[in-house]
């Protein structure tokens, strides 16, 4: 597994997408899961967002995107 960044795929500033494509998940699952926890008030989500934020370094790197990583994986 690479680095932790910010992803390029942003709607907000690209943590949910960076942590989806470090880890190999769906980015539509990782925003709905942050987004219920944050409606249901669950351990602060929106705090430990900004924090991810902050900490994150940006996604400008050039880096293999994550629909290249899946096809990578797929063998396509």
């Amino acid at each position: 597994m690479g680095k932790l960044i910010r992803s390029k795929n942003k709607k907000i500033a690209g943590v949910c997408a960076g942590v989806a494509e470090h880890f190999g998940w769906n980015v539509r699952n990782v925003r709905l899961i942050w987004f219920i926890l944050a409606i249901l008030g669950v351990g602060s989500p929106v705090l430990f967002y900004l924090i991810l934020w902050i900490l994150m370094p940006n996604g400008s790197v050039a880096r293999e995107s994550y629909e290249e990583r899946m096809n990578r994986r797929l063998g396509k």
